[in-house]
């Protein structure tokens, strides 16, 4: 398991992921679809990442908007992990 990284850590692994929002020990991303079935394909992508890294964002879908928390609950706080399972969600939406 990785150790938890500092804030200032954090904000400097920030610059590799600028869409995502830096809130107390998680990053957070919103992801909006035309339609709903979009939506339901990203999830699914996001979810096979996730099962690759063994490393599992809360996931959070409203019709066609799709919200990404990613922390490292054992930890409690953030490690290199979330950012990059974040940056491979990213690749997505390429």
């Amino acid at each position: 398991m990785s150790d938890a990284i500092n804030d200032d850590q954090a904000r400097e692994k920030m610059k590799r992921i600028p869409e995502w929002e830096l809130t107390n020990a998680s990053i957070v991303r919103s992801f909006e679809f035309d339609e709903y079935p979009l939506a339901i394909d990203f999830v699914n992508a996001v979810a096979e990442i996730a099962e690759e890294a063994f490393h599992h964002p809360d996931i959070f879908i409203s019709y066609t908007n799709v919200k990404i928390t990613l922390t490292t609950h054992d930890v409690g706080g953030l490690t290199e992990s979330d950012f990059e399972v974040a940056a491979r969600i990213d690749s997505l939406d390429s």
